[in-house]
């Protein structure tokens, strides 16, 4: 049974950074490409970043390139997302997921306020 645990949502201001974690279990971790994506009130779910099995290729949505960084740490089946120079529009529930598979973690809120 695959399970993904985000972590490290909270309330930030306008500016400041958080710094997400997903920890994975119950997979060859190494061995799958890993995604953020978010969820805003009353929005579909969109794509954040993305990360390959190595770490050597990663993506971005254009609305969070040059503030989000994704990374990966094999050794500890844990995907993380910095997210620096934050704003109010990028309020929602964010989740990692196993890339091409329908396995999600639960999500973490992130609320930036103005």
């Amino acid at each position: 049974q695959v399970q993904l645990v985000e972590s490290g949502g909270g309330l930030v201001q306008s500016g400041g950074s958080l710094r997400l974690s997903c920890a994975a279990s119950g997979c060859t971790f190494s061995s799958y490409a890993m995604g953020w994506f978010r969820q805003a009130p009353g929005k579909e779910r969109e794509f954040v970043a993305s990360i390959s099995w190595s770490g050597g290729s990663t993506y971005y949505a254009d609305s969070v390139k040059g503030r989000f960084t994704i990374s990966r740490d094999n050794a500890k089946n844990t995907v993380y997302l910095q997210m620096n120079s934050l704003k109010p529009e990028d309020t929602a529930v964010y989740y990692c997921k196993v890339v091409g598979s329908e396995y999600w973690g639960q999500g973490t809120q992130v609320t930036v306020s103005s």
